[in-house]
């Protein structure tokens, strides 16, 4: 009994990795894209840049995930569209609106996962993962609460633009769950392709002239590239831990990105931290390391596929 225990805690802990990898890469991403922001160059067009270099990588190394694309196109184009409403309004929300709102709004998302989950994965709760999701959404709570913000209900568009990017972030964190058939490195390219389609309307629409882009990147061009090649990485790590463990769980392990955001908000951004954040971080690791190591065995509704 020991023995087996030690095994399954050996082959959860990759896939929590490779989640705590990915949360940690978003917890400061959103620096590098702030600066291009500030220098003219828009988020969506300095998106649609970015995930078009990870697609020419991700293409390139994982030529052979291409093949996975015909036979499977409703899973692709449902992880694709839902990644993309993700990211960039995400990302435009963020850079348009007070920061702390959107970010409460968008982790909302674990909320979103439950009934999802339920409906696409018929994956059922106990008490125990019940008492574990709420541990963690009272420390996310606790860390982006200021009393004057008020309520986590929209107030304008760009708000209702965080709250819709955390329920497409639970939609497709689910359908990636889903999808076992699947390897990573195709959800991967499916996603940047996704992202890369809803940021180049955006891009036209609310970024500067077409003829200014390449004006307006020639001097992030490095930078341009690294994050490409980090999204294309971190997000073959993140569908592998996605596609390992339930949704649920995973939702309270991805709440690790908004400790790694206050901490790189700390020192990239002269943020200064409070007790509270600290106290709050504390509730998301203690929920992240119950659900780290629940045994399945505790838990006979939840689905035994692994893929």
């Amino acid at each position: 009994m020991f023995h087996h225990s030690s095994q399954h805690s050996v082959s959860t802990l990759r896939p929590v990795f490779a989640l705590l990898l990915g949360a940690t890469s978003w917890g400061i991403l959103w620096y590098p894209y702030r600066l291009m922001n500030h220098d003219g160059l828009s988020v969506p067009v300095a998106a649609l840049l970015t995930y078009l270099v990870s697609i020419t990588v991700g293409g390139l190394v994982y030529r052979r995930a291409w093949r996975e694309f015909g036979s499977n196109s409703a899973w692709i184009l449902g992880i694709g569209l839902s990644a993309g409403i993700t990211n960039v309004s995400y990302l435009v929300a963020i850079m348009e609106a007070e920061v702390l709102r959107i970010v409460l709004l968008f982790y909302l998302a674990p909320l979103w996962t439950i009934p999802l989950a339920r409906l696409i994965l018929r994956e059922r709760l106990t008490t125990t993962g019940y008492a574990t999701m709420a541990l963690a959404m009272a420390g996310a709570a606790t860390m982006l609460w200021r009393p004057e913000l008020g309520w986590p209900a929209p107030r304008n568009g760009y708000e209702w633009l965080g709250l819709c990017a955390g329920f497409a972030f639970a939609l497709c964190n689910v359908l990636v769950k889903g999808a076992h058939h699947l390897t990573p490195e195709a959800k991967s390219l499916a996603g940047a392709i996704g992202v890369a389609s809803v940021a180049t309307p955006a891009a036209l629409w609310l970024g500067p002239s077409v003829t200014q882009w390449a004006a307006l990147a020639a001097p992030h061009a490095l930078m341009i590239m690294v994050v490409g090649v980090v999204l294309i990485s971190t997000s073959v790590a993140l569908q592998y831990g996605l596609s390992q463990l339930t949704a649920n769980r995973a939702a309270v392990i991805l709440l690790f990105e908004l400790i790694v955001a206050a901490i790189a908000a700390h020192y990239l951004a002269n943020e200064s931290s409070r007790l509270q954040d600290w106290l709050g971080g504390a509730m998301i690791v203690a929920a992240g390391l119950v659900t780290t190591i629940w045994h399945p065995s505790q838990d006979p509704q939840e689905p035994e596929n692994r893929a």
